[in-house]
């Protein structure tokens, strides 16, 4: 990639005062749908060289990987995943994608959780949807993904909703950042790639004025939206060229809603 593509979104948002005040400066990184497939040497190569490249990035709190982490849902692909993922030099964290679980094939989301964790005993989440907090920052890890039968419409079931309501009112003096695979704001028009009847979700989201940004994957696409107060984040794949992760830096100052900048840095591979 001959230019990095740098977005810079200042947010502004109904948050009281005292929350912000709370709330420390933070620097994650996404990797969106890295597809590893043992098989695959090049998707190995790929994911080595980011993780490389992400070691030696400044003040990085954790990553998360948005889903389509691997790109077939068998417990070796996820296991040998696992492994490389152990090389970073910070926390990280996993969603689920349409690619990552089957039950039927003998990877239901419950198994993945076990796996990760037998291969990483840092790994702290135990549960499907789960809360991070950073910095005074509240962040909400949202399952889209059908594990009984998979496809690339996402699917949060009235459970999650509810969950993600539950949290947004324990939280409700925090900015939260929701982490999930499938976005509910298409950063393109992709008949396939929906997300089933978004509008119970999206009522939820209403009721809340905590909520500064999504951020998703999905769509192998970058693509940033401001709607009704929430900045909504889509990034490319990891594993499609030109191969890249993005940095999502927050920055807070007293008084002030956060600010919210991203950028895309690329990857390279030989």
């Amino acid at each position: 990639m001959k230019k990095i593509l740098i977005n810079i979104l200042f947010v502004f948002i109904l948050v009281i005062s005292g929350n912000i005040a709370s709330a420390k400066d933070i620097k994650f990184i996404q990797i969106a749908d890295a597809h590893y497939a043992l098989n695959n040497d090049y998707s190995k190569e790929v994911l080595d060289k980011a993780i490389e490249k992400i070691n030696n990035e400044k003040d990085v709190s954790f990553v998360i990987f948005t889903g389509d982490n691997i790109n077939r849902p068998r417990q070796e692909d996820l296991i040998s995943f696992v492994r490389e993922a152990n090389k970073l030099n910070v926390p990280y964290y996993l969603a689920f994608g349409d690619h990552d679980v089957y039950k039927n094939g003998g990877l239901s989301k419950l198994n993945y959780i076990e796996i990760v964790k037998d291969n990483n005993f840092l790994y702290k989440p135990k549960d499907i949807n789960y809360v991070i907090k950073k910095n005074g920052f509240v962040f909400l890890v949202v399952d889209g993904a059908k594990e009984v039968i998979p496809g690339s419409i996402g699917y949060y079931k009235d459970s999650t909703i509810e969950w993600v309501d539950q949290q947004l009112n324990k939280y409700k003096k925090k900015p939260v950042i929701i982490l999930q695979h499938f976005p509910l704001v298409e950063p393109k028009e992709h008949k396939t790639h929906k997300v089933y009847k978004p509008e119970k979700y999206l009522e939820v989201l209403e009721k809340h004025n905590n909520v500064i940004a999504i951020v998703s994957g999905h769509y192998h696409i970058n693509g940033e939206k401001m709607q009704n107060g929430i900045y909504h984040i889509s990034s490319p794949s990891l594993m499609v060229e030109p191969h890249c992760y993005k940095v999502i830096d927050i920055v807070t100052s007293p008084g002030f809603s956060p600010m919210i900048y991203t950028e895309l840095k690329p990857v390279d591979v030989k």
